[in-house]
């Protein structure tokens, strides 16, 4: 993600960023105190870029967050640079949500399948996250705050792709495997065979293999599912332009 970051909007890096995240480092108040406690999370990005969570009833942070609903999520982007701080990471400021939507279900659970173990059971629970704030470094002195409604992503364009998401993917992992492939190991810089598409939003397709995740950008967003046809075809034939 650090790649073009001194070009690329503020708004829409930071969507990236956390397009790509698959885990994330979640703060609450703990305890009567008040007390800053963190922990390790996994994630997954509605189609207008709101995390989700699935969190426990008895973990820690699902007690702290049952008396503060307010929370800070920590996307860290610094992978693989030489010096960590030179890197982009974000840090949302938010609210979180008990969810019972079927769709940020499916979207979680394509993102981390080991989590349909448990995720059935009462004290599980999904939970999405209203952003109000949040605060981006894209890379060294490239540090900017943004408004909530600057990081999401526009509900309605979302909605017209959602709603033939599950078509998408199922057709994409059934008859065009070899092409998914392309899009992670030429692309996204994925390695290894029996990469699946996971999910599709306006701005990307996601990608996931073995406990490994990936992600492809559009050079665009789409508004739909005739024009993520298109652009899928524009990235299947650039991937294979990078034999």
């Amino acid at each position: 993600m650090a790649t073009g970051a001194a070009t690329t909007p503020p708004d829409r890096f930071a969507r990236g960023l956390l397009r790509c995240a698959d885990r994330a480092v979640l703060a609450t108040r703990l305890g009567p105190e008040g007390w800053p406690y963190a922990s390790l999370v996994l994630l997954a990005v509605d189609h207008d870029a709101a995390p989700i969570l699935l969190l426990s009833d008895l973990a820690e942070h699902s007690r702290a967050l049952a008396a503060d609903a307010r929370l800070s999520l920590l996307i860290d982007g610094t992978a693989g640079h030489d010096d960590p701080l030179t890197g982009p990471r974000l840090t949302l400021l938010g609210t979180a949500e008990r969810t019972a939507a079927p769709d940020h279900a499916r979207r979680y659970l394509s993102r981390h399948p080991a989590a349909e173990l448990y995720a059935g059971f009462a004290d599980f629970q999904f939970y999405r996250v209203a952003v109000s704030r949040a605060h981006l470094v894209a890379g060294f002195g490239r540090i900017h705050w943004l408004e909530g409604a600057a990081v999401g992503f526009d509900p309605a364009v979302a909605a017209a792709l959602a709603a033939h998401e599950p078509d998408i993917v199922a057709h994409m992992n059934a008859d065009h495997g070899a092409a998914v492939e392309l899009l992670a190991t030429r692309l996204a810089g994925g390695a290894g065979t029996g990469w699946r598409m996971t999910g599709i939003d306006p701005e990307g397709c996601d990608l996931g293999r073995a406990g490994a995740t990936a992600r492809v950008a559009f050079a665009t967003p789409v508004d739909g599912s005739a024009a993520a046809r298109a652009e899928l075809v524009r990235l299947t034939r650039q991937a294979r332009g990078n034999a």
